[in-house]
């Protein structure tokens, strides 16, 4: 205040140092007189402000030493840890009497895989001394007593944290003799009043820490209040333990805990460092706290005994190079990964690299090569884009067919849905399918959807009535999808279901609508813009047996069989077209006008056009008309036709054929059908008599095949 002063008195708080505003700090180290309060306790030193998010995966960086430790790798500086950290002296801390009975359980092993304790008598609670609380103090924690800030310390030092109980009072809360720590789930209707007051009930799979008798802690989240380490705590219970990370976020999110202790066991800490840790906490509380080791110290232990999480991983520079587009040695990525404390054993050109015990990231290649470039600098890494062709990716055939088909159905006034692969079992029931035959899921999405599909002609019926009921008079729905056969397996993995590509398709009229005529020629149109070559394979479904065929019997199992027709091909059931059973409208809510079909996509021709440039010589053309019998059908002619004119034309000429009409005076008279050949040759102008013959030979092999005559 610019007022000469030969000194002052000041509590801690006004030393933002703590809370306590009671008394005058007592500095009780050998500081020199005269030299900065600040300077002396480092409370003058840089803060290095991080976003923690880029260590989200890295355990070992929500501790001091984890982040030092990247700094200096960063700056190409060799990073040691203190030797209580690098090995363990657990071994030397003996009990100097079994004063404290204390015995653990662990019901968790799998969520728990480690699990330290150690029972500690002649505890003096006391204020910390002030480098401690100066040291929590910068790192924003609030000084609270010896014991307590000794584990918050290491906690912060580390990255792992501990936890106290009062001795004295887990062992009034446990029956028998001593104390008994127990790991388990909750029971029903166990309550637990946390340190900060909070009473829970806590979630069925969370990680509990109990007697026992009762619960007295949230495994990796917080303690509770019966336990609570106080000014009359003699005896103490020190708890160094791993916790699955998983369950410890599911806890923490149900329960609104967002603890110091669940930001670092959310990341996954190593369990191989417990016996440090623990190591160094002993030691603390002995020098700071006057405790005295007063029983065994307890190790449930899950995890191999070793100075690594994972294997080492063998990796060679090229391999690094290739990926980062640098140049190393194997020496200079042996030093890279060393200044991190990694062991790198080096063989010629390959590296054996083994990360630490803290490190639990390092799996495979791509991780070392993803830390040598981290170290290195990504932002030393060259700016050269990678080189690509520009050659167009090749087209997918099976891409190619969809898109064809919807753009078909489309353009004919259909609309396309998408419906879930999932139905609802009585969905099933309404279309006669029987659900046997359908893989039924064992984590629904939801209770609607229970069972893989047989088929999409149900999941667009299901739509039908919700669309007449908002107003649509007239509509059609088509779907691309998946359907399921539980008897059918994938070839190449036997666990996996078959999955067979459908295309179908409804149509319907409300009855307000009163549309004329039969339902099924409507299908049947939409179904002949789709795949006209499956017209001439269609066969009432009365005259076909399907013996033991049980997926083509749950396909058609919606349809009336005597209004539909099936798509046939080498004697197999490929599709179907028609309309459905009055039991199916009546359950379904469907108008009298409904239709549909569905067919294996693999039915439908893959169109693959190739460019050719038209002829430049000009093009002739012929007509010619040819007499068949009532009974034969257009497309009989069409066919031998073409396939006689494409036989016989000449190389390198382009033919097109064009239906003109069919006469046919009554239904039981021999009619007349006209086509119009339109010719054009790559390399000459084709003449009139050229065509001529080629026209005599297309009639002579529909007279010889098809009893036609040239009119």
């Amino acid at each position: 205040r610019g007022i000469v002063s030969n000194g002052m008195l000041a509590s801690p708080k006004e030393l933002a140092l703590g809370d306590s505003h009671e008394g005058i700090l007592e500095l009780d180290d050998d500081l020199p007189a005269g030299k900065s309060f600040a300077e002396a306790y480092g409370l003058d030193d840089s803060i290095i402000d991080i976003e923690n998010k880029m260590f989200t995966h890295r355990p070992d960086c929500f501790g001091e030493l984890g982040v030092a430790r990247e700094v200096a790798g960063i700056f190409g500086e060799k990073f040691t840890s203190p030797d209580w950290y690098r090995q363990s002296h657990l071994d030397d801390a003996k009990a100097t009497n079994q004063t404290l009975e204390l015995h653990v359980e662990n019901e968790l092993p799998t969520l728990v895989p480690r699990f330290r304790a150690a029972p500690m008598q002649n505890i003096t609670i006391k204020p910390s001394p002030v480098w401690l609380q100066a040291k929590l103090a910068r790192c924003g924690l609030r000084p609270i007593n010896n014991v307590v800030d000794i584990t918050n310390y290491i906690m912060l030092l580390t990255g792992q944290p501990l936890h106290a109980y009062d001795y004295d009072k887990v062992a009034r809360l446990s029956d028998g003799d001593g104390a008994t720590i127990v790991v388990r789930n909750p029971r029903d209707k166990e309550r637990l009043t946390l340190l900060n007051g909070k009473d829970i009930d806590p979630r069925q799979d969370a990680i509990m820490i109990a007697t026992n008798r009762q619960l007295i802690g949230v495994g990796g989240v917080m303690g509770g209040a019966d336990t609570e380490v106080d000014d009359s705590t003699k005896n103490i219970i020190l708890e160094v333990a791993s916790f699955d990370m998983y369950s410890i976020r599911k806890t923490s999110m149900a329960h609104g805990l967002f603890t110091d202790a669940v930001t670092r066991f959310n990341k996954g800490q190593s369990p191989l460092q417990n016996d440090k840790i623990m190591a160094e906490a002993l030691r603390l509380l002995g020098e700071l706290a006057g405790a005295e080791l007063a029983g065994d110290i307890i190790d449930n232990n899950q995890v191999a005994e070793r100075q690594w999480v994972h294997p080492p991983v063998p990796v060679t520079p090229d391999f690094i190079n290739a990926r980062l587009g640098l140049s190393l040695t194997a020496e200079e990525v042996k030093a890279i990964l060393e200044n991190v404390e990694f062991s790198v054993a080096t063989d010629g050109q390959s590296l054996t690299v083994t990360a630490p015990f803290w490190r639990t990231d390092i799996e495979s290649r791509e991780d070392v090569v993803e830390e040598v470039g981290r170290l290195y600098g990504f932002d030393k890494l060259p700016k050269i884009l990678p080189v690509k062709s520009i050659k167009p990716v090749a087209k997918d055939d099976r891409l190619e067919l969809k898109q064809a088909v919807r753009e078909k159905l489309v353009k004919s006034g259909a609309n396309e849905v998408l419906t879930y692969s999932f139905v609802h079992g009585n969905l099933l029931d309404k279309v006669d399918q029987d659900k046997a035959h359908a893989f039924k899921l064992s984590n629904a999405l939801s209770p609607d959807l229970q069972y893989y599909r047989l088929s999409l002609v149900p999941s667009l019926l299901e739509r039908v009535h919700p669309n007449i009921k908002a107003g649509y008079d007239a509509f059609a729905l088509f779907e691309l999808g998946k359907t399921h056969f539980v008897d059918e397996w994938d070839k190449n993995d036997s666990s996996v279901p078959h999955e067979d590509d459908h295309i179908a398709l409804v149509v319907a009229f409300s009855d307000r609508k009163k549309a004329k005529g039969s339902s099924y020629f409507l299908a049947h149109r939409y179904l002949t813009e789709v795949a006209p070559e499956v017209v001439s394979r269609l066969v009432p479904m009365v005259d076909f047996n399907f013996g033991d065929d049980e997926r083509n019997k749950q396909m058609t199992a919606p349809y009336d069989a005597k209004r539909t027709a099936l798509i046939v091909r080498d004697g197999q059931v490929w599709g179907v077209v028609g309309e459905f059973k009055a039991s199916v409208l009546r359950a379904m809510k469907l108008p009298r006008y409904t239709a549909g079909f569905e067919l294996h996509l693999d039915m439908l021709k893959t169109n693959t056009t190739v460019y050719r440039p038209l002829p430049k010589f000009p093009k002739i053309s012929q007509d010619i008309t040819l007499k068949v019998s009532s009974a034969t059908t257009y497309q009989s002619v069409f066919d031998c036709l073409t396939a006689a004119l494409m036989e016989q034309k000449p190389d390198q000429t382009l033919l097109t054929i064009e239906a003109l009409g069919v006469y046919q005076p009554a239904a039981d008279k021999p009619k007349n059908i006209t086509f119009r050949i339109i010719c054009a040759n790559y390399e000459k102008t084709m003449r009139e008599a050229e065509l001529s013959s080629l026209l005599d030979a297309g009639a002579a092999a529909c007279a010889q095949t098809l009893s036609a005559e040239r009119v």
